[in-house]
């Protein structure tokens, strides 16, 4: 069982209430499921959400739409992605942020095809990173989650679910696949209201309900309208970045 598990909480700082943002009449976290379903790999999604009263509204959205959910620690989302991946009995786990619209299934399929293909533990397209921040995925298998959950100690690890994998290489068998172009310095996340400006204009550009649009076709509009690498080309990295240590890869 191949369970996509997206980590979401209504708190944020910097944006409140973003994954109920409005894109093209629909909120945040609605395109953010929706990209999942046309993955070709994935048997489940869930939402993994926190015990904490202002997530009911997250919870009663997940009912309305049908979308499973699970209720955790709002802070070591480690064992919030624990629990929730043995509650819908996962093999493996695909990690998915509540602010990443582009997420594209083509490249999440491929990451699984690595894990899988080469019996791994660890699969991600991060390390070093070559797309776009927001397009990062990770896959790992039950097995290494259950290690890091039970022998993590570290509240940044307890934070970020698979920095203990990145901490510790020599526990687990690892592989990277890379973009054809260093694309790293894009960013497609949504931390900031400069953030989400860019995603207003790629989605009312290139949004039609039924279709996905792909990595390519977002980099095909920075070609028509290059001013968006300005948008929110100041933001800066996520923390994640600068924890890393790991260097295994393999090129695909």
């Amino acid at each position: 069982m191949i369970v996509a598990i997206i980590q979401a909480r209504i708190g944020s700082t910097r944006l409140p209430n973003k994954v109920f943002k409005d894109l093209c009449g629909r909120p945040l976290i609605w395109h953010v499921v929706d990209r999942l379903k046309y993955s070709k790999k994935i048997n489940k999604i869930i939402l993994a959400t926190t015990h904490n009263p202002l997530d009911d509204t997250l919870v009663k959205w997940a009912e309305n739409e049908q979308v499973a959910y699970f209720r955790g620690s709002e802070e070591n989302v480690l064992s919030r992605f624990y629990e929730a991946a043995n509650k819908s009995k996962a093999d493996i786990i695909v990690r998915i942020t509540a602010d990443d619209p582009f997420k594209d299934p083509e490249i999440i399929d491929q990451v699984i095809d690595l894990l899988q293909n080469k019996n791994l533990d660890f699969a991600y397209n991060n390390l070093p990173p070559s797309f776009p921040e927001g397009l990062d995925t990770e896959v790992f298998t039950y097995a290494a989650l259950e290690q890091a959950y039970k022998n993590s100690k570290d509240v940044f690890e307890q934070e970020h679910v698979t920095q203990y994998f990145y901490r510790h290489p020599d526990q687990f068998s690892h592989g990277n696949i890379f973009h054809s172009k260093d694309i790293s310095h894009l960013r497609w996340t949504i931390d900031t209201p400069n953030d989400f400006k860019l995603a207003l204009f790629v989605y009312k550009m290139l949004y039609k309900e039924g279709m996905l649009f792909k990595t390519k076709d977002i980099l095909n509009l920075y070609k028509d309208y290059p001013e968006l690498l300005e948008i929110n080309s100041e933001e800066s990295r996520s923390e994640m970045y600068k924890q890393k240590t790991n260097e295994t890869d393999i090129r695909n």
